[in-house]
């Protein structure tokens, strides 16, 4: 068991370090819509390339961060029923829930999207704007690699649960 906790710990450091990281995009998502703003009002100038990359630093933002908020538990939950479930029928419900449906959706947005990047890549897709970035292929590959790593966190989570109701009494 210790080997699967060691791999669990090692997907939650690496999705933890990658939302942290990637908090920074918001803050540079503003000082670039201000900068565009500046430009725009203040010197009558436009920056495509600048207003791109807002686009960009969303995209990673929030693909980049769907797997470090499941992992601190943050996403939007209906829990009429589960905030009064104990502690291990809530493990169970999580553990349950990400084989059945995190999963499955995971390798639906990997393995849906290959032909879709992967074509993007192979002409290596930029802007259809003049000046824009050139580099729409790195955005689209985002979907997978979000994909991906939310299927490692909910694997990581799994991993976890079981753990715990191999630990957890069943009269808990």
């Amino acid at each position: 068991m210790n080997y699967w906790a060691t791999f669990a710990q090692t997907i939650n450091r690496t999705n933890q370090a990658i939302g942290k990281s990637v908090a920074f995009a918001s803050i540079a998502m503003a000082l670039v819509t201000t900068s565009v703003v500046i430009l725009r009002y203040g010197f009558e100038q436009g920056a495509i390339a600048a207003q791109e990359s807002v686009l960009y630093l969303h995209g990673a933002l929030f693909m980049l961060g769907a797997a470090p908020t499941l992992l601190a538990d943050k996403h939007v939950r209906v829990d009429v029923f589960y905030r009064n479930f104990s502690q291990r029928q809530q493990t169970w419900v999580n553990t349950v829930g990400h084989v059945l449906f995190t999963i499955p959706i995971c390798l639906l947005i990997v393995f849906g999207s290959y032909g879709y990047v992967s074509e993007s890549w192979s002409i290596m897709e930029t802007s259809p704007e003049p000046g824009g970035i050139p580099a729409v292929f790195l955005l689209k590959t985002l979907i997978p690699a979000m994909g991906t790593l939310l299927f490692l966190q909910a694997v990581s989570a799994i991993i976890i649960g079981l753990i715990e109701l191999s630990e957890v009494p069943a009269n808990d």
